[in-house]
């Protein structure tokens, strides 16, 4: 798969004003380019930052925020006073940019030079000063965007600031991206249905459908020569199954799922497609519903959602780009069970086939199994237990008048026990703050039974992800109070109606 941020860049934008002079100014401009240059090295940041000139009048921040709108390459904006800048300045080219900004808090030094402190000192590094006025604006303008505080220098700092990169990043690259549905949704089901054209315009992917039998037919023109080589590959990769083996007598079926693979994964790349939807209801001219050939591609970066659900397919791409290189796990899931001990109540999260090996805690068995549903040949998948960690479990749904994302923080573990009579791959977790107060408040907010589940990923990057789009976002975790909940679905339910009159 692509790297998602390659060719992409944010623009390290400064503000000032002429009240100080022209010495000034060139300090400013020597200081923005020190910052931009350290913050464009820091290993952990994953694109370009590019130093733009300072700017100090508002044909110069209209000019700037133009050309950030009209270039492709550019992801978004850090936005940076160091000095006073008059906001009214501002107004115009804020009020115009459709780019996601940062705005960073920041200060040239690190500490004050106390022997030597001057009123021209003061003048210069007046970052705590012009940094208010710039927040005073972009909250007067209802601007949604990301503060960060803290010295340039600081890990922690740099840390937040490429959390956000990935996420504008992402999203950048999310409105550009094609959804292949082959089929439609499982029938009567609702959570899965949604407006795709309403998607498009606030996420900007799109979502079109192609027939299975144009699915098939590519299917069928995989060269015998192609399949082998992705059976010797299954082989040397994963623990096969003896029935799989070569002359076992299920091998039929392993080269059935590497003709589907490579027929897929041909499909989608042809087509420009990064993201896709089956449903076992649609599966004419198909031998077997896909499960191994499901979760490689999604091993490879491509996202994917069951039973048509396009959102998810959406959402796990999405994530799975803002994880990208230092992605410890990220897959479509599903709560499936309960176990309801009350001494240690957990969830058992997992799917027919279709769970990514990326979060699998050691080496993927493939076995072939029969599957109840989709009347089609017994499939070929991996199985495994997912990894222990601190995960998130994340759901995209639309709620008629926006679209909700729900982010619900969990803690995986291993099975208390193995789960010998039970072949598909699974993870089990437990939720925060409990099992009670987690699961009632998700069904309280209408999370779907569908998500997607990263050790990635963290709450901060989904809750700008959300400011970046326009829409609304809950958190469950440690500090959830179904009290407190409850009426911020009350808050919420009241403010995007009215979001809703005013467009």
């Amino acid at each position: 798969m692509k790297n998602p941020f390659e060719s992409l860049e944010l623009w390290f934008v400064t503000g000032s004003q002429h009240l100080y002079g022209p010495g000034p100014l060139r300090e400013v401009a020597a200081h923005a380019g020190e910052i931009a240059a350290a913050l464009d090295a820091d290993g952990e940041q994953p694109i370009r930052i590019v130093c733009k000139p300072i700017v100090t009048r508002p044909e110069e921040i209209q000019t700037v925020c133009g050309e950030a709108d009209r270039d492709p390459a550019c992801a978004g904006l850090i936005f940076w006073m160091h000095t006073f800048s008059p906001a009214k300045m501002w107004i115009s080219g804020l009020r115009h940019l459709k780019k996601p900004f940062c705005h960073l808090h920041t200060q040239y030094g690190a500490t004050l030079p106390w022997s030597s402190i001057d009123m021209d000192y003061m003048n210069l590094n007046q970052s705590a000063h012009g940094d208010r006025e710039f927040g005073f604006i972009c909250s007067r303008l209802g601007l949604e965007r990301e503060v960060i505080v803290g010295h340039w220098q600081d890990a922690h700092t740099r840390a937040q600031l490429a959390a956000w990169s990935r996420v504008a990043a992402a999203l950048h690259q999310l409105r550009q991206t094609n959804v292949v549905r082959f089929g439609d949704n499982m029938r009567q089901v609702a959570v899965t249905e949604g407006d795709k054209v309403e998607a498009e315009s606030v996420f900007g992917f799109s979502v079109n459908t192609h027939g299975i039998g144009d699915l098939a037919e590519r299917i069928r023109a995989v060269p015998d020569a192609d399949v082998n080589a992705l059976c010797d590959e299954y082989a040397e990769t994963y623990d096969l199954a003896p029935a799989l083996a070569r002359g076992g007598p299920a091998e039929a079926s392993l080269k059935t799922a590497a003709r589907i693979e490579a027929g897929l994964r041909a499909f989608l790349e042809e087509g420009g497609f990064t993201a896709f939807t089956d449903t076992f209801e649609d599966l004419h001219g198909l031998d077997q519903l896909p499960g191994l050939p499901v979760q490689r591609l999604m091993a490879e970066g491509y996202g994917f959602g069951a039973e048509g659900d396009w959102k998810h397919a959406a959402l796990v791409r999405l994530v799975k780009m803002i994880a990208h290189g230092q992605d410890h796990g990220t897959s479509f899931m599903e709560d499936y069970t309960y176990h309801m001990n009350p001494e240690r109540p957990l969830v058992l999260g997992a799917h027919m086939l279709e769970i990514c090996p990326s979060i699998a805690s050691g080496k993927a068995s493939c076995e072939i199994h029969p599957l109840g549903i989709g009347g089609k040949a017994d499939p070929v998948r991996l199985v495994f237990d997912g990894k222990p960690g601190a995960a998130l479990n994340t759901s995209l749904v639309d709620m008629g008048n926006r679209f909700r994302l729900l982010v619900h923080e969990v803690n995986a573990h291993a099975p208390p026990e193995p789960l010998p009579r039970l072949p598909v791959a699974r993870v089990v977790w437990e939720s925060k703050p409990d099992f009670e107060t987690g699961l009632s408040a998700w069904i309280l907010a209408g999370g779907a039974h569908h998500t997607c589940f990263t050790y990635s990923v963290k709450t901060r990057q989904l809750e700008s992800f959300a400011r970046m789009a326009g829409i609304e976002c809950l958190v469950i975790d440690d500090k959830t109070d179904l009290r407190a909940f409850r009426n911020e679905l009350r808050w919420n339910q009241a403010a995007y109606g009215l979001k809703g009159l005013c467009r």
